[in-house]
């Protein structure tokens, strides 16, 4: 039986969140300033694109372009305002100065998500050992979900490292969901399916008129409908 594979897309605002559920997105990913690769976007953001649409929305935890925490208390403080707010899902991942992953960090911010669920995003494919990295986050509570191009230059670099850690699926730091993102295309989708990748994120595929321009339903729906046609493992 085929299993219907989760296509997360990123939202800036409300338009793009209408947008992306139209086209038939599972989930958003929130963020701002695509500039510097996705920041924590506003409380207000958050509560517009929560009264416009009722998908999933997993809201970015990130103060500054790069992958260092940087002001963890205003991460905290920012935190605490989302999940007051109602945020439920969120998505986050520090690295230190030798790229090992920086669990002071995302300790402090588990304390205010109290089992939230959460996204370990692609500081993982800027990891100096993302092995290591795997099995020291493995039992963070609420991390359910690594985000990963398999490679810091894309999923064309990356499609084999992609493949090799989805057949490591069930061992020891491989039980979360591997959701393939970052530079990826509709024609990585037939192999990576074969595979039994069944997470799917796009943000510039979702925008044909670049980040300048909103989310498109109908590119969105080009996705959905492409998933929707790749048979699983």
């Amino acid at each position: 039986m085929t299993t219907r594979a989760l296509l997360e897309v990123i939202a800036l605002d409300a338009e793009d969140a209408v947008a992306a559920q139209a086209g038939g997105a599972d989930r958003l990913e929130l963020v701002t300033d695509m500039g510097a690769d996705g920041l924590t976007p506003t409380v207000g953001t958050f509560a517009e694109v929560r009264a416009a649409v009722d998908l999933p929305v997993r809201v970015m935890l990130r103060a500054a372009d790069g992958f260092a925490a940087g002001d963890v208390d205003a991460l905290v403080r920012v935190a605490y305002a989302l999940r007051a707010a109602g945020a439920e899902e969120f998505v986050l991942g520090f690295l230190g100065e030798d790229g090992r992953p920086d669990l002071e960090a995302v300790e402090h911010l588990l304390d205010v998500l109290d089992g939230c669920r959460w996204t370990f995003h692609r500081a993982v494919d800027r990891a100096a050992d993302r092995d290591a990295l795997r099995k020291q986050l493995a039992e963070q509570p609420g991390l359910d979900t690594y985000l990963t191009a398999g490679s810091a230059e894309g999923v064309d670099d990356g499609l084999p490292v992609l493949l090799a850690e989805a057949a490591r699926r069930g061992e020891p730091g491989y039980s979360q969901r591997l959701m393939a993102g970052g530079g990826l295309r509709l024609d990585h989708l037939p192999e990576l399916r074969a595979a039994g990748v069944d997470a799917f994120h796009i943000g510039g595929a979702a925008r044909p008129g670049g980040w300048s321009a909103p989310v498109a339903a109908g590119a969105v729906r080009e996705w959905r409908t492409a998933l929707d046609a790749s048979p699983d493992a």
